[in-house]
């Protein structure tokens, strides 16, 4: 596979694992990233996965980026012999429609479905995590179905509550925080996805496998009671 390297910043550089997003190209990302962690270089100050990137962030008193470059290139000499650690597979569960989800009509009729075809096929799936970002521990989740595709929101909402998920194109993905947004709400799961506190904040990371599955509301309660007496 050619990987090309490209400037970001005085001190970081993006290395693009593929031109689509396909499973070679998060095949690779996955074992760039697991090298990256088992033979760091003193200069590495720290490195982020996304679809089909790995951007690398140094120091550029160590090293210039010419070398950061030379260097890296030396070291993914190694990527055949690195083998990606097998995804950790998260189960989340989801209140699908109602309050939870006010769009759950519009992204059935938009597909001409019924809500409960909508709610069986984004439960049917088996699903990536592409990259964490735009919010603090917001996952950019992969591997939906087209039948359930829709667009995003003309007009974005101002504050979407914590733990929304949400369907915007062909990815899929949960709001861990009150924030704005202007993805299709579907539903809601009682997990916490982001918690400030814990030395790993983000539930999910890039390359976790998830599943969805519904639940109804009484078990979203009791859920989201026990989720959050756990993290009081």
């Amino acid at each position: 596979m050619a990987f090309t390297f490209s400037p970001l910043s005085e001190q970081a550089l993006v290395i693009e694992t593929g031109a689509i997003i396909n499973k070679e190209s998060e095949q690779a990302v996955r074992k760039l990233s697991a090298l990256l962690e088992k033979e760091a270089p003193e200069w590495l100050i720290e490195f982020i996965p996304a679809f089909t990137t790995v951007t690398v962030f140094y120091d550029p008193c160590q090293l210039k980026q010419a070398e950061v470059e030379q260097e890296l290139k030396s070291l993914m000499a190694q990527m055949d012999e690195v083998e990606a650690p097998a995804p950790r597979q998260i189960e989340i569960p989801v209140c699908y429609g109602g309050d939870f989800g006010p769009d759950l009509r519009f992204v059935a009729e938009h597909n001409g479905l019924t809500e409960e075809e909508v709610i069986d096929i984004h439960t049917s799936g088996i699903y990536s995590v592409h990259m964490i970002g735009f919010a603090p521990g917001f996952p950019f989740i992969g591997g939906m179905s087209e039948k359930i595709a829709a667009p995003r929101r003309k007009s974005p909402r101002l504050r979407i509550p914590e733990r929304t998920v949400g369907i915007a194109g062909m990815q899929t993905g949960v709001y861990p925080i009150k924030t704005p947004g202007g993805w299709q709400l579907i539903g809601r799961t009682p997990l916490r996805l982001f918690v400030p506190d814990q030395d790993i904040p983000s539930l999910l990371r890039a390359g976790d496998e998830i599943r969805f599955t519904q639940i109804d509301e009484a078990e979203y309660r009791e859920q989201e009671a026990k989720q959050d007496a756990d993290h009081s």
